[in-house]
């Protein structure tokens, strides 16, 4: 059974930085797409980032490329989102997520989900 579990985020600035843990617990494929997601009020999840696990390589949706950064700690079963210059509508409930295929943005292919922390982003 898998397991994520984050941590960090919370209320920050217009400008500043937040920086998100998701440890795995259980095994992750070379094969999987790890991936964050974030949920506005009132809106659907929607993809942010996400990382191969075997290669590293990383993909991003379009308003955060060159402010967000994904990476992984293959040692520690642990993937990070680095977020910057953080603006108001990035205001939402992050979550991290894997998916034993490839890469996709939809987040109903993930299996399985880590329990979500809510960021601030304040003007």
């Amino acid at each position: 059974q898998v397991q994520l579990v984050q941590s960090g985020g919370g209320l920050v600035q217009v400008g500043g930085s937040l920086r998100l843990t998701c440890v795995v617990s259980g095994r992750i494929f070379n094969t999987s797409f790890m991936g964050w997601f974030r949920q506005a009020p009132g809106a659907e999840e929607t993809f942010v980032g996400g990382i191969n696990w075997g290669d590293g390589n990383t993909n991003y949706t379009d308003p955060v490329k060159g402010r967000f950064t994904v990476s992984r700690d293959t040692a520690k079963n642990t993937m990070y989102l680095q977020m910057n210059s953080l603006k108001p509508e990035d205001t939402a409930v992050y979550y991290c997520a894997v998916h034993r295929g490839g890469y996709t943005t939809m987040y109903t292919s993930y299996e399985n989900w880590g329990q979500g922390t809510q960021d601030t982003v304040s003007s």
